[in-house]
């Protein structure tokens, strides 16, 4: 058992306390470009950057540039000028990606059957998707989407299509301009997000992380899941599998959460500390009805509607009591 150290756990206090009365503004274009140097290299370090994200967030008209940076798609050490030349080789690439899957797409449709009922899968649930805003204007392009989608399928051997990966493409589409940009981010935030989102890499473990969590911190909630609430938590791989996106009252307030997932702020695998934080919001119903496991299932998709920085808070205090507990060596090699 390990104590973690104290500069975490004010760390984590700190962010909480700035997200919850959110003195600073979010990071809009002036502060951003203000960042750089002359030759466009970055001015201020990393974590410098990554902090200000995880306790003021992104404006808007800043996001595309920042997540290019978050996901890997640029390297936070590169140029104004290479930063230009890797724009130009990924449209390159992805245009030859497009050839290469119009030349071999005859042959899967004829000798791989899980081709075609993948794409079976990513047609039905483009069809379902509502694409229009309040005012009945269409948000996405369909034909983009499934695009985007079957092309990955194909690229991606690791991270294979599941459900609601459409509407993770839709949050892309609607934040940059190209086709191109849509289908690398994507790409790039699989990779970054693999060990939490993607269903045969990493959901068990999150799962698994989660009990752990609930038996360190919560030893009475954790009594209950074990007996007439159990299930619960292994039910809520939709959670880790959407990125929680489900949950959220906003687009914006999904962004939120996933560009402080990409921070690494403050610290690893912080969406398990955001799924506690979630499962604390139907504790008290639970235990006091003494729900079964199905029950506890329900009420918890029943969360909607929530506030990304109330909840990037929540799990920021959860982390601040972490790091203050003697900590299992498993979940000190997960969250550090």
């Amino acid at each position: 058992m390990t104590t973690l150290s104290p500069e975490n756990s004010l760390s984590a206090r700190r962010s909480a306390t700035f997200i919850l009365e959110k003195k600073n503004p979010p990071i809009d274009k002036a502060e951003w470009d203000s960042f750089f140097d002359e030759n466009g290299h970055l001015a201020k370090s990393r974590d410098f950057i990554c902090v200000n994200i995880l306790e003021r967030g992104l404006h808007p008209l800043v996001r595309a540039d920042a997540w290019k940076f978050l996901t890997g798609y640029y390297s936070w050490q590169s140029s104004r000028d290479e930063r230009l030349m890797v724009d130009s080789n990924r449209r390159r690439n992805y245009n030859s990606l497009c050839q290469m899957y119009e030349k071999i797409q005859p042959l899967l449709e004829n000798l791989h059957g899980n081709f075609t009922e993948t794409r079976n899968n990513i047609v039905y649930d483009i069809q379902k998707l509502y694409d229009k805003d309040p005012l009945g204007n269409v948000l996405v392009d369909k034909k983009k989407l499934e695009k985007t989608l079957l092309l990955s399928y194909v690229c991606n051997t690791k991270a294979e299509y599941q459900r609601g990966f459409h509407e993770m493409v839709m949050l892309f589409q609607l934040m940059v301009e190209h086709d191109h940009e849509t289908f690398w981010l994507f790409q790039f935030f699989l990779q970054k997000t693999e060990h939490s989102c993607v269903i045969n890499i990493g959901v068990g473990k999150n799962l698994d992380m989660l009990n752990n969590l609930i038996t360190l911190l919560d030893p009475q909630f954790a009594d209950h899941l074990k007996g007439k609430g159990s299930g619960a938590v292994q039910s809520l791989f939709p959670w880790f599998c959407l990125c929680f996106q489900r949950a959220f009252k906003s687009f914006d307030d999904v962004w939120r959460l996933w560009e402080v997932l990409l921070t690494g702020k403050p610290c690893r695998n912080f969406q398990v500390l955001v799924a506690y934080s979630m499962l604390q919001m139907v504790r008290e119903q639970a235990l006091l009805e003494s729900m079964s496991g199905d029950a506890i299932l329900m009420a918890c998709n029943k969360l909607i509607d929530l506030d990304a920085d109330e909840l990037i808070s929540a799990a920021c205090v959860v982390y601040s009591e972490l790091i203050q507990k003697e900590v299992p060596q498993a979940l000190k090699d997960f969250f550090l």
